[in-house]
């Protein structure tokens, strides 16, 4: 079971999956980059903008990693600033005032831990989204599409729907971490793996995520186009809700109800 769990963990690493870029220049048209917070710079580990899903204009937000040392070096692998989060904050308020529905790809470690970051409010800026994503009066998905780690990953996935690809992972902790932590050994990373109940099929036990998304053919022509199907029929689903916030604040008010036996 634990080796089943890393393994996973070590596909959703791999840097040869698709990111964040991969699934906008491939599922939606005419994607403008906006950049910058307005308040202190541009994160490059977040990626976001507004494209077209068909003929929906949408907000696009994706945490990047990249895939070659110099992409991931220049990304900061995957592990957003402050200024990353209000960023893709500013986004979806933008998104709200419009009434474009939100899309966003999370694919990171977890938030940069760096003493800058810290200073300039890591927890803070990760609060707010939590806070603000609850409240968004626009239909909002989320999709897991490689690691998804602690509150760095959380602050995008306040959504509606939360999915997540078959071989991703999405944990309060990395398994490293967590052997670090409880049997202050590393190595012991399998065992902490099986005990997060990281994978998409725990998550989807648990209700954490409601859709497991297979990764038959994945980053050919036919992969997107049935990703984009997916989001096009959920969001005209979304659209319809005359009671979206409220059915989103109960789907995380669900979360940890369920008791094994």
């Amino acid at each position: 079971m634990s080796e089943k769990a890393y393994e996973r963990v070590k596909l959703a690493r791999d840097n040869q999956r698709p990111t964040g870029v991969d699934y906008i220049r491939n599922i939606f048209r005419s994607f403008i980059e906006l950049h910058g917070d307005r308040r202190y710079g541009d994160d490059t580990a977040i990626v976001g903008g507004i494209g077209r899903l068909n003929d929906i204009p949408v907000t696009v937000i994706a945490i990047e990693k990249g895939h070659t040392a110099k992409e991931r070096s220049a990304r900061n692998f995957g592990a957003p600033h402050p200024e990353g989060y209000r960023k893709a904050l500013r986004l979806m308020k933008q998104a709200e005032k419009f009434g474009r529905p939100i899309i966003c790809f999370i694919d990171t470690s977890g938030a940069y831990c760096g003493v800058g970051a810290e200073e300039r409010g890591q927890g803070q800026a990760i609060a707010e989204n939590l806070l603000e994503m609850s409240t968004l009066c626009v239909p909002i998905i989320s999709l897991l599409v490689g690691e998804g780690g602690s509150g760095g990953a959380l602050a995008l996935a306040v959504a509606d729907r939360v999915w997540m690809m078959q071989n991703s992972v999405y944990s309060v902790i990395s398994p490293e971490g967590c052997a670090s932590i409880l049997w202050k050994d590393s190595e012991l990373a399998e065992k902490a793996a099986a005990s997060l109940k990281l994978t998409a099929e725990d998550a989807k036990t648990l209700g954490v995520v409601e859709r497991i998304l297979s990764e038959k053919d994945m980053g050919t022509k036919a992969f997107y186009e049935r990703i984009r199907a997916m989001l096009c029929e959920e969001l005209e689903e979304l659209s319809k809700d005359p009671e979206l916030v409220g059915k989103r604040y109960d789907r995380f008010r669900r979360i940890g109800t369920k008791v094994e036996a």
